[in-house]
């Protein structure tokens, strides 16, 4: 394999990306209150399409489902309809797009949800802050969701899935991961269910499998559907690891092989810490070998470490975050090697344009030999 198979096309599923580069999913907060994305994220999602593929922001399949203030949805008509002219920007500019489906489950806030309390596996108290329209709030104990609820989320996450395709994207990525709701479910830190959704392995697998079960009925497709795991832990919430986590995301992985998705996306280590866990408990080698499919690498990568994945065969494609918020431009400044700009934190959430569809592209810059 050549020294830079970054730049390689890729085939996932029946789509054809054009490198092996995934822009990830990144939380921006410039919706307005009704979850309808601005007109100008066309703008920001067209400049990035220079990626193979890229994961469009974690997006709430209802009401229900919000956990941070100014974040997108997909359940309303208004939504759909202000979804329609960012898939069509980025596929006019050569772009390929899911949306990533979100339930934060009990990481919310009263506030979102007209003050009732947010739903969850359990009434476990995460840690930690939300973020509401009046500013950061400490997170509340949340209200144990009762069996006779799920299948209306599951409903919801078929719907979501049939809105995504709808508005133009080519598919969508189930949020699995960040102790969001669905990994509330897997992990028995959060879980403490006394039916048969929680307990064993089995039964805390049985709600995240069937909303993957909705979610490719919804979209029609299961190669079109990603999953996005973090066994290693994570903030929001300072979730603790499951008990058993090789056995139980290596139980998950197998049985999402089953169901057909093309991908899994895995941020390996602790999210927003290092590509390092807490006393190595998760072998993310082993994960990787249970799952048929596409692997996506996240985490803290740089260009060097992405491509030596690809070379040992690691994975299949490599997913970059934050570098593409001052970098518009990223794919073209890893062939170039142009330098790579680093975004304030300020920028990163809330606002207008400004430190979202500003950032300039990189010009005059030698080429790499042999590139």
């Amino acid at each position: 394999m050549s020294q830079h198979s970054i730049f390689e096309p890729y085939q996932l599923g029946p789509l054809s990306l054009k490198n092996k580069i995934v822009m990830a999913p990144l939380t921006r907060s410039r919706s307005n209150d009704e979850g309808v994305v601005p007109t100008y994220a066309a703008e920001y999602y067209a400049q990035r399409a220079g990626a193979g593929l890229i994961v469009a922001e974690a997006t709430n399949i209802s009401a229900q489902a919000r956990g941070y203030a100014k974040t997108p949805g997909i359940w309303s008509e208004a939504q759909v309809e202000g979804w329609k002219p960012v898939t069509e920007a980025v596929h006019k500019a050569g772009g390929l797009f899911f949306l990533q489906l979100w339930h934060t489950g009990r990481i919310s806030h009263p506030d979102l949800h007209n003050g009732e309390l947010p739903v969850a596996p359990s009434a476990v108290k995460p840690e930690g802050q939300a973020f509401t329209n009046q500013g950061m709030k400490d997170h509340v104990t949340p209200r144990a969701l009762d069996k006779s609820e799920l299948p209306g989320i599951l409903d919801d996450y078929r719907k979501a899935a049939r809105n995504a395709r709808e508005a133009g994207f080519d598919g969508v990525e189930i949020h699995s991961a960040n102790s969001y709701l669905l990994d509330q479910f897997l992990r028995d830190s959060t879980n403490l269910r006394a039916d048969e959704y929680g307990g064993s392995i089995e039964n805390r697998l049985r709600f995240p499998l069937e909303a993957t079960a909705a979610v490719i009925d919804g979209f029609g497709d299961a190669a079109r559907v990603g999953t996005r795991l973090t066994p290693g832990g994570t903030q929001p919430g300072n979730t603790p690891l499951d008990s058993t986590p090789n056995e139980t995301y290596g139980r998950y992985v197998e049985e999402l092989a089953k169901l057909g998705i093309v991908y899994l996306h895995v941020v390996e280590g602790t999210a927003y810490v290092s590509r390092e866990v807490p006393g190595n408990a998760v072998d993310f080698e082993a994960l990787r070998k249970r799952f048929t499919g596409t692997y996506i690498d996240n985490n803290a990568l740089d260009l060097k470490m992405a491509e030596k994945l690809l070379d040992e065969h690691k994975a299949e494609l490599v997913c970059f975050g934050r570098d593409f918020i001052a970098n518009p431009d990223l794919v073209e400044r890893f062939r170039t090697g142009a330098p790579i700009a680093d975004a304030p934190k300020e920028t990163w959430y809330g606002g207008d344009q400004h430190g979202y569809t500003d950032w300039p592209v990189a010009t005059n810059v030698p080429q790499l030999q042999n590139a």
